[in-house]
């Protein structure tokens, strides 16, 4: 059994990290923020607002295996309406809060032979879409943390991340709160559908776990195959 820390592990791909891990035997600490979660035998929930100040993380053992650092948000809108604050605000919560848990962490990372840390990013990175201007910026500044970080932190701790397409979780409904929006965007996708939390949970777990223990400095594009096939 090992411990892992999901942040973010009450909804959606983390909650779907959560389950599996759990479902594998090993001791899994998560966090929430707005959705309050119950303890089960495998899993201990704490609330944490990542973009507090001070982050109290006594909860966690001395020794952490590996985390997944899941809170996001998708905040498309045309660049003339860019605003500093709106950057400001995704950029503490998807890279500065990522930057001060791990930093908090990192001793206890440290304390086994091997641990692992996923990020997440965003298809929209690497290819460009209209509106996607402030999205990518932040999740851009997450993959060039991911290879900074997999060349600092080797060989005891390796660092990847997944860049997934548009997925059927809570922080998307907005954008697919209707059977055609639902069935457009699924069009984009050379596989005419779309991801589910549990899609990207199962990368993001082999990630976490030993059975990558030769992966690292990795961006996974777990996106239906739109960032490379072209129909």
């Amino acid at each position: 059994m090992e411990n892992y820390l999901v942040i973010g592990g009450s909804s959606g791909i983390g909650k779907e990290i959560v389950n599996l891990l759990s479902s594998q035997g090993h001791k899994v600490f998560a966090t929430y923020n707005a959705n309050e979660m119950e303890d089960t035998d495998h899993v201990t929930y704490k609330k944490l607002d990542v973009m507090a100040e001070e982050l109290d993380l006594s909860f966690l053992p001395d020794e952490v295996n590996g985390i997944a650092y899941c809170p996001g948000s998708i905040n498309l809108k045309p660049f003339n309406r860019f605003k500093e604050k709106d950057f400001l605000e995704d950029y503490k919560l998807q890279v500065l809060g990522a930057t001060k848990i791990i930093q908090e962490i990192l001793p206890k990372l440290k304390a086994v032979e091997k641990s692992s840390i996923v990020f997440f990013s965003t298809v929209a990175v690497q290819q460009g879409f209209n509106f996607h201007s402030q999205v990518a910026m932040s999740k851009g500044a997450l993959e060039g943390l991911t290879k900074a970080l997999s060349a600092e932190f080797a060989p005891n701790i390796r660092v990847n991340a997944i860049a997934p397409a548009l997925t059927q979780t809570p922080l998307a409904s907005r954008l697919l709160n209707s059977d055609q929006k639902i069935k457009a965007n699924a069009e984009m996708s050379p596989l005419k559908e779309l991801g589910q939390p549990e899609d990207i949970a199962e990368a993001a777990v082999y990630l976490l776990t030993p059975k990558s223990k030769w992966v690292t400095g990795q961006i996974f594009k777990i996106d239906g195959g739109m960032s490379t096939v072209k129909l």
